[in-house]
C-alpha cells in the first residue's frame, strides 16, 4: 500500500493537517520522500488542506465549548500555521463571548459565587477552556 493511498484513507474520515498526515506516515515507516511526494500531491489535488482543517477544527472544538486561546494552541500543536489561525479564529468574534456564557451557564446554572475562592475557581475554569480574562471578568462579576 502507498503512503498516497493510506493519507488518503485517512483523509477520508475526518479533515487532517499536513503534519498529522505527515506524522502518521512516519509512523507506519515509509520513506520520507514518498511521504513529502503523497502530502505535495493531495494538496495539488485539493484532499489535503490547513486551511480546511483549521476551519472545522475551530468549529467542533467551539462546538464543544472551547475558547479562542485554547483553540489556537491546540491548532499550533498540529502544525497548522499562525497565520491560518489568525485568520479563521477570529478571537474577537462576539460567537467567541456566547459560548463563554454558555459554558459558564452549563457549569454553575445560577448559582451565586460563595467567596473569593469559588470566584478564583470559576475563573481558572473558564481560563482552562481557552477564554480571554477580560471576557471572563465581564461573565463572572
Amino acid at each position: 500500500m502507498s503512503a498516497k493511498s493510506v493519507a488518503v484513507r485517512l483523509l477520508s474520515r475526518r479533515e487532517h493537517s499536513a503534519f498529522e498526515i505527515r506524522d502518521k506516515l512516519q509512523k507506519r515507516d515509509f520513506d520520507e520522500a514518498e511521504i513529502v511526494q503523497a502530502i505535495t500531491e493531495l494538496q495539488q489535488g485539493g484532499w489535503l488542506s490547513d486551511e480546511r482543517f483549521a476551519e472545522a477544527y475551530i468549529r467542533m472544538r467551539q462546538l464543544k465549548g472551547f475558547g479562542p486561546i485554547r483553540i489556537a494552541m491546540e491548532l499550533s500543536e498540529r502544525g497548522v500555521d499562525e497565520c491560518i489561525v489568525d485568520e479563521y479564529l477570529r478571537a474577537d468574534d462576539a460567537a467567541w463571548q456566547q459560548t463563554l456564557v454558555q459554558q459558564y451557564q452549563k457549569k454553575y446554572r445560577n448559582k451565586a459565587i460563595a467567596d473569593y475562592s469559588d470566584k478564583a475557581k470559576r475563573i481558572r475554569f473558564l481560563q482552562y477552556r481557552g477564554f480571554p480574562l477580560d471576557q471572563i471578568y465581564q461573565v463572572v462579576s
